[in-house]
């Protein structure tokens, strides 16, 4: 279960000012990624990774995935969430959305759900 998160338009800028987030992000768009694959597709050290995987998923821009692999290790891997970032500027105000996957996925599964029912 996603908990809700919400962030001001200017945290989401100074988190995507960040080079080393912004590679991140893109890395894990790509596919799930492990932190190690993160630090080798992003020519950052583990600790960066890290630092900016914990900022990134505060502000719920990218989800970690827990399995335990064949040796019984626990193993995490990383995703974006992030789909889409709408900024407006309207009327004095600026006002910015986030849609992440699991939005998106819930939106469709209302969507079809609401199809199904109406037959």
């Amino acid at each position: 279960m996603q908990q809700e998160r919400s962030s001001t338009p200017s945290q989401v800028f100074q988190i995507l000012a960040d080079d080393y987030a912004r590679r991140i992000l893109v890395a894990a768009d790509q596919e799930p990624m492990s932190a190690k694959d993160l630090s080798d597709a992003c020519d950052a050290s583990l600790t960066t990774v890290y630092r900016r995987v914990s900022m990134l998923q505060e502000h719920g821009l990218i989800d970690e995935r827990r399995s335990i692999g064949p040796d019984g290790a626990h193993r995490s891997t990383f995703e974006t969430a992030l789909e889409e970032l709408h900024v407006d500027l309207s009327e004095g105000e600026l006002t910015m959305t986030l849609e992440t996957r699991d939005e998106l996925a819930d939106t469709f599964t209302s969507l079809w759900d609401a199809l199904r029912d109406d037959r």
